[in-house]
């Protein structure tokens, strides 16, 4: 049973805004297992992703805020060892598992979730890939979803070199959407030109207000998905058509939204809203994500949609693949594997 298991994890003993002091106290060690109540399952991970969310829950800018000494991580995959008694079934399936409440997280050897926070893996579908399965490919699926449901010909989305933006521009091509992509870096537009991206624009560009404006009147985007946040919020609202929708997903900025003009919400009916995946799965009936989550584990399989995996380090060297992280997020995710 699970309270007679040692349980290795990283353990945060405080937050700290100033991440380089946040994670300068982080360390691994032995963390009871409670015992599992009727529908918990108990699993043996075997890689879990450090993410931004993750990034921003250490600093104590999340919206989850657990009694510290805490242990990170929002998603992770492994194996099912135990069950509570509701739950004997997914007894040995491997699963991927997301979860956003203030219990223990991934970044350990073993981690408790809810039946109803896991997704089994297809055979065809390594650890790996699963591990990062719950989070961005279904934030793309949303977004994308919902470009859809509003008839958008185009959309634009900045953060273009990340996953979430990678995955995004496989469904909206399947979609027929075309993508207005804005990143920072000059290298980052020419690994998208190479990867079939066909618009691309460098937001520190000296030109790039004016191209910007150019290619919007040219594909007439009607909504754009922001990972941002600051001064890129107000850029979108101000620039996108009369009746527009700006999607905030992320906050990469870390900071206020910046540069809004009311004007254009009062009088040009533009929009400004907000993405959260929990909220959008629970609107999706049980068929409706079984549906969803067999085409997003297709795609992985057959190798048109993949997360980007740049390296993995054990539990015990958590800061080094922290700072790996953050040094270079546009390389791929960071696994911690225990």
């Amino acid at each position: 049973m699970s309270e007679n298991r040692k349980n290795n994890a990283v353990l945060l003993p405080a937050y700290n805004n100033n991440l380089i002091r946040a994670i300068i106290g982080i360390k691994t060690a032995e963390r009871k297992l409670p015992d599992l109540n009727p529908e918990q399952v108990l699993i043996k991970m075997e890689a879990a992703p450090c993410n931004p969310s993750d990034i921003a829950f250490i600093r104590g800018g999340y919206n989850i805020i657990k009694p510290v000494p805490a242990v990170p991580g929002f998603e992770g995959a492994g194996v099912v060892v135990d069950t509570g008694n509701n739950a004997k079934n997914m007894l040995n399936k491997r699963v991927s598992s997301f979860i956003q409440a203030e219990v223990d997280g991934t970044w350990a050897e073993y981690f408790i979730a809810d039946t109803k926070d896991c997704i089994v893996l297809k055979n065809e579908l390594d650890f790996e890939q699963g591990a990062c399965l719950s989070i961005n490919p279904f934030t793309a699926y949303g977004l994308v979803e919902m470009a859809e449901i509003a008839k958008c010909k185009a959309i634009v989305q900045n953060a273009a070199g990340g996953q979430v933006a990678e995955f995004i521009r496989v469904l909206a091509e399947l979609k027929g959407i075309e993508v207005i992509n804005i990143v920072r870096k000059q290298e980052h537009i020419e690994i998208l030109n190479e990867n079939g991206a066909k618009y691309v624009l460098d937001s520190t560009s000296e030109s790039f207000n004016a191209d910007f404006l150019d290619m919007v009147n040219s594909l007439k985007p009607t909504m754009s998905f922001d990972a941002v946040g600051g001064e890129m919020t107000g850029l979108f609202l101000n620039t996108l058509p009369s009746f527009s929708r700006v999607v905030l997903y992320g906050s990469l900025a870390a900071g206020f939204l910046l540069g809004i003009d009311p004007m254009d919400i009062i009088f040009y009916g533009k929009k400004l809203e907000g993405f959260n995946l929990n909220e959008w799965i629970t609107r999706k009936t049980r068929v409706e994500f079984e549906t969803i989550n067999n085409e997003i584990q297709d795609l992985i399989i057959s190798g048109k949609m993949k997360t980007k995996i740049q390296t993995s380090f054990k539990l015990d060297d958590v800061v080094n693949g922290i700072r790996t992280y953050i040094k270079s997020m546009s390389e791929g995710k960071v696994l911690f594997k225990p």
